[in-house]
């Protein structure tokens, strides 16, 4: 089937012309219509436009064009903006929102003659770890349906886990594209803050978002991560760092790499077959010929704290601007501020509320130096803990998440429990670096596990060096959910 290539393979053919890529997209599209009433991975699905990017990128190979994504079918996050196709943030405050203008990241697709299959669901404003928080409807775990595919890119994760898309964008803000792609047993990469515009991305907290990428294989999002890094003089916050050949970069051999292993991660109510599974792929990597060191972050207990006074208090400046005058739907009441606050009050959803709120309460008078500033001088302490670890260690390999995806409603009525299921993902964003996930399990339930190996900041060549040399000694990547 078509939809069962990996994106690599899918370019290999359609370079070769065995297939076209309005065949390509139609199955995609065929599978989506099949598959999406129940999973619920796409919010809106631009079939029309996708077909007519097919048919563009078979003129141009046809003209004797070759672009690394050209008539390759992506799904996109539907918190990146995209011209003329709606972008709602899964939240009901910009529901028919039509932006005038597309992300970079998007245009960096479409420059390589990429195709939108649609855009998937998403957490409401990226805020959540199961994709319960969207204000539309609640995606699926293609593993199981009674399941939470993760979040806040819990739609992207599992649109390739179905096999809807051959790659997606999605976004990280503290773990929102490694944590799905562990539940839903694909691989996946946090970028290194500044390695990717952030231009066209709607902020939830701007010191921390940072666009990520799905697929199939490590090679696939290579591919992907070549097409949108780079500096852009739109985004202040974008990085002037040359681009490599991440593709290119791919040996295959880790021979003497230095792998630490922090004691940190592996914690107390930890799942058992969650450390048995990251345990024995860290100990494949050693079979391969890494070396591997055990190492302290001793600042990890703080991050979820941190992480939690940081990003809501960011997120409540960076949603003031959805109040009824400027986005959106308006929920009128003949006055100004009744207006303004019934529209905020319908608008929003119960998550967002709770972090605008926090957030809010975090910069308040009185408040700011004993939370919000305290927060930013631990968050460099836990910088330093990775600055000092990468003097003495390459990568460093860890659990993504201490559970596999739990039941759809069971972490709903406990938010703590819910964040703590990022703990694992979110002293990598609040430092910066880099982080990938590759699968390297199931669970007794025959759910995915997932390994996530983080480097330093702008070294992504190593943690995709190293995390294809483990997919490449496994197979976990390559099973498929019964649909």
């Amino acid at each position: 089937m078509l939809t069962e290539l990996t994106l690599t393979q899918a370019q290999d053919k359609l370079r070769a012309g065995e297939i076209t890529a309005v065949a390509l997209t139609q199955a995609h599209l065929d599978r989506i219509k099949a598959l999406n009433p129940s999973l619920h991975a796409f919010l809106v699905v631009t079939e029309a436009r996708a077909l007519a990017q097919a048919e563009a990128a078979d003129r141009r190979r046809a003209n004797g064009e070759d672009t690394p994504l050209l008539g390759i079918p992506l799904a996109i996050k539907d918190v990146l903006m995209t011209q003329d196709v709606p972008t709602t943030c899964g939240s009901r405050i910009l529901e028919g929102f039509i932006p005038p203008y597309t992300a970079t990241a998007v245009q960096g697709l479409f420059d390589q003659g990429a195709i939108m299959l649609g855009k998937t669901n998403t957490d409401e404003f990226a805020m959540g770890s199961s994709t319960e928080n969207s204000g539309y409807v609640t995606t699926r775990n293609p593993w199981d349906l009674e399941r939470v595919p993760g979040g806040s890119s819990g739609g992207s994760a599992a649109a390739i886990a179905a096999d809807l898309a051959l790659g997606a964008l999605g976004t990280d803000t503290g773990g929102s594209v490694r944590q799905p792609a562990a539940f839903c047993g694909v691989t996946a990469l946090k970028p290194s803050y500044g390695r990717v515009s952030r231009y066209g991305l709607i902020a939830f907290a701007s010191s921390l978002d940072q666009i990520g990428v799905f697929g199939r294989t490590v090679e696939d999002i290579a591919v992907l991560l070549g097409a949108i890094a780079g500096h852009d003089e739109r985004d202040s916050t974008s990085m002037p760092v040359p681009v490599p050949d991440y593709r290119a970069g791919l040996s295959g051999d880790i021979h003497g790499l230095r792998v630490g292993v922090p004691k940190e991660y592996f914690i107390e109510g930890m799942q058992p077959e969650v450390e048995a599974s990251v345990r024995a792929a860290i100990d494949q990597l050693a079979a391969l010929g890494a070396e591997i060191r055990e190492i302290s972050l001793p600042h990890t207990d703080y991050g979820l704290p941190v992480y939690y006074l940081i990003a809501p208090a960011e997120a409540s400046a960076n949603l003031a601007r959805f109040d009824g005058v400027r986005y959106g739907p308006r929920d009128s009441q003949g006055a100004m501020w009744p207006t303004y606050t019934a529209t905020r009050g319908h608008g929003f959803g119960p998550e967002v509320k709770r972090r605008i709120m926090l957030g809010t309460y975090a910069l308040s008078a009185g408040y700011y130096d004993a939370y919000y500033l305290k927060a930013q001088k631990v968050r460099t302490l836990l910088k330093q803990d990775f600055d000092e670890a990468f003097r003495d260690v390459d990568v460093i390999a860890a659990p993504t998440a201490p559970t596999t995806a739990f039941r759809i409603g069971e972490k709903t009525d406990d938010p703590l429990q819910m964040y703590l299921s990022d703990v694992f993902t979110l002293p990598a964003s609040l430092a910066g670096i880099a982080g990938a996930v590759v699968p390297c399990g199931f669970d007794g339930a025959g759910m995915p596990v997932g390994l996530q190996i983080m480097g330093a900041a702008f070294d992504e060549p190593t943690v995709l060096r190293a995390a294809h040399a483990y997919q490449q000694s496994t197979d976990w990547h390559t099973r498929r959910p019964a649909l």
